[in-house]
């Protein structure tokens, strides 16, 4: 997902990760793009609230297999 980098802090209180997430620099300098893994029935309960935070552009897609 896209963010504002003023919302990170908020965004990530509402995900539940693994460890935490990889975040990268976009080329807009006010604005990051954030990645995480996260059990795919939560998903469709956060993202109203991911939304709400600010996010933008959000991606889901299945993962043949997490090795902890």
């Amino acid at each position: 997902m896209n963010l504002p980098k003023n919302r990170i802090e908020k965004v990530s209180k509402i995900l539940t990760s693994l460890h935490t997430p990889t975040i990268s620099n976009l080329v807009d300098e006010d604005w990051v793009a954030m990645e995480v893994i996260i059990d795919e029935k939560t998903v469709r309960d956060i993202i109203p609230e991911l939304k709400r935070a600010g996010a933008q552009g959000i991606v889901e897609y299945p993962l043949n297999k997490v090795i902890p």
